[in-house]
């Protein structure tokens, strides 16, 4: 098997592993974009609502959809990012998505950009 570019990574095999689950998994990936998206549709549904302006709405809704698109199909490339750029954040992947968004609620950027990877990689199909 040839050497991937970042085999000399300290988080290379947690790189593999998100890799391995997007493909293995697309579904989940899936639902933690849907997650993305609901979360950015409810800011902007409320904002629109109260100005109460159709072309604010519209506006607002296509700035939402195009920042939550690029966002959750970005899950997997932050998630590599912060595997990259923080040698310690792997285990994060395995703690429980609410212990992460805590740290991530809490400033710490290695689990704000592996938050959406923890929900999709843990996420329990129906």
């Amino acid at each position: 098997m040839t050497p991937t570019a970042w085999a000399d990574l300290p988080n290379a095999k947690h790189i593999d592993r998100v890799l391995a689950d997007l493909k293995k998994n697309p579904d989940r990936w899936s639902a933690a974009m849907a997650a993305e998206w609901n979360a950015a549709w409810s800011d902007v549904w409320n904002t629109a609502r109260t100005d109460a302006r159709t072309a604010a709405m519209t506006d607002a809704y296509n700035a939402a959809w195009t920042a939550a698109w690029y966002a959750a199909w970005g899950a997997a490339r932050d998630a590599i990012l912060a595997l990259i750029a923080y040698n310690d954040c792997a285990y994060l992947l395995d703690e429980k998505p609410e212990h992460v968004q805590m740290l991530g609620l809490l400033g710490n950027q290695a689990a704000i950009l592996l938050y959406p990877a923890c929900v999709a990689m843990q996420k329990e199909m129906a």
